[in-house]
């Protein structure tokens, strides 16, 4: 049962392990339209920017959200664009299972951060590969693979 003795754990969890699986989706995103030529960005939370550090934008609310921005690619193909919308889940699974093999090979200890990094990363992967539109423009990054591979509609700004 949550009590107040577990809002130390909760403020680790939302506040550092949240946004770090954050950036590492993002990341992919922004690692696979690298590959394939593009220029990219990456914003880190919603509200007024609070720091710029080369092609990451931190905004004031890090902890809620994440975007990738991207160009146009050196060639482009729709296979391209669907492994940049899956780059995000891409590196969440690698992530887990590099931090389960860290734990399993005992490099790391198996401590409650890398449950819940975990835990947040699993989330990210099923909520992102779900196809569904959260809006105009703004779908989950299953809908915008199906949307480019059945279509050809290039989403080039996602979650």
């Amino acid at each position: 049962m949550f009590n107040l003795s577990d809002m130390g754990t909760f403020m680790w969890a939302f506040f550092i392990t949240l946004p770090l699986t954050l950036l590492i989706h993002t990341a992919g995103h922004a690692f696979f339209a690298a590959i394939f030529g593009s220029k990219t960005s990456l914003i880190l939370g919603r509200g007024s920017k609070l720091i710029q550090l080369k092609n990451i934008e931190i905004r004031k609310l890090y902890f809620i959200d994440s975007a990738c921005q991207y160009d146009t690619l050196r060639c482009e193909r729709r296979w391209k664009h669907a492994l940049i919308y899956a780059g995000g889940a891409i590196f969440n699974i690698l992530s887990i299972l590099l931090v389960n093999g860290l734990i399993h090979a005992g490099v790391i200890p198996g401590h409650m951060f890398f449950y819940q990094f975990v835990y947040f990363s699993v989330y990210l992967v099923f909520f992102a590969l779900l196809p569904v539109d959260y809006g105009e423009e703004n779908p989950s990054d299953g809908k915008a693979i199906y949307d480019v591979l059945k279509f050809g509609k290039v989403y080039n700004e996602f979650d």
